[in-house]
């Protein structure tokens, strides 16, 4: 009868390739679709670049930019704004290209901040009394008119408000009227166009106008 023989059992080998993960593999970035800016040089880029940055009254983000720019490969735009930002620190023009907030804005020299600052110290247009309104509304509407006219519509003397109307330089006399003792004839000026927003006095509202809702 044959010697029972020792048996060893070998453990099954561990499965290295279920244990060991793989990554999954990476989306590769999305490619960004160019459009015809790709095709300008970088000095017009550059060009167009200030005048978006010039003309816009808030700081616009490499983003936007690069769609008004009409998609040049954002690598450029980023490096038209390095250097625009580089030629206005080296040029003597009081203006500097800022990042703010992660978006783009041209500003003054903050150096030059008093300067600026004398804007603000500008006096404004004087405000027009409802008494000075009033006339200027007849004389715009039945120019050449006189004093007397006006007082008749109005019901009261006008001639201290037509003399600041005219000092205002919002009123003139357009001649004399035909009538015994020649009186003054007055009309509205460019002044009161500028002033009001009307490019001819056949701008002004029509009565079907002002009566609207």
């Amino acid at each position: 009868m044959e010697s029972d023989r020792a048996v060893t059992e070998t453990p099954n080998p561990p499965e290295t390739a279920a244990a060991e993960e793989t990554p999954a593999p990476t989306a590769a970035p999305e490619k960004v679709k160019l459009g015809p800016g790709e095709e300008r040089s970088d000095e017009t880029l550059r060009r167009e670049l200030a005048v978006l940055l010039f003309a816009s009254p808030e700081p616009l983000s490499e983003a936007r930019l690069t769609e008004l720019l009409e998609r040049p490969a954002p690598a450029r735009v980023r490096a038209a704004l390095e250097t625009l930002q580089a030629e206005l620190e080296a040029a003597p023009l009081p203006l500097v290209l800022r990042k703010i907030a992660g978006a783009w804005q041209l500003v003054t020299d903050p150096e030059l901040a008093h300067v600026v600052g004398r804007l603000r110290e500008e006096p404004r247009p004087e405000r027009i009394s409802a008494a000075a309104l009033e006339t200027l509304a007849i004389i715009a509407y039945r120019q050449p008119v006189t004093k007397a006219e006006i007082e008749a519509i109005r019901g009261v003397q006008a001639g201290p408000v037509l003399r600041a109307l005219v000092d205002r330089g919002l009123v003139r006399i357009a001649g004399r009227a035909d009538l015994p003792g020649q009186p003054l004839l007055y009309g509205t000026t460019k002044e009161f166009l500028d002033r009001f927003g009307l490019a001819a006095l056949k701008d002004l509202p029509r009565d079907a106008e002002l009566n609207e809702d």
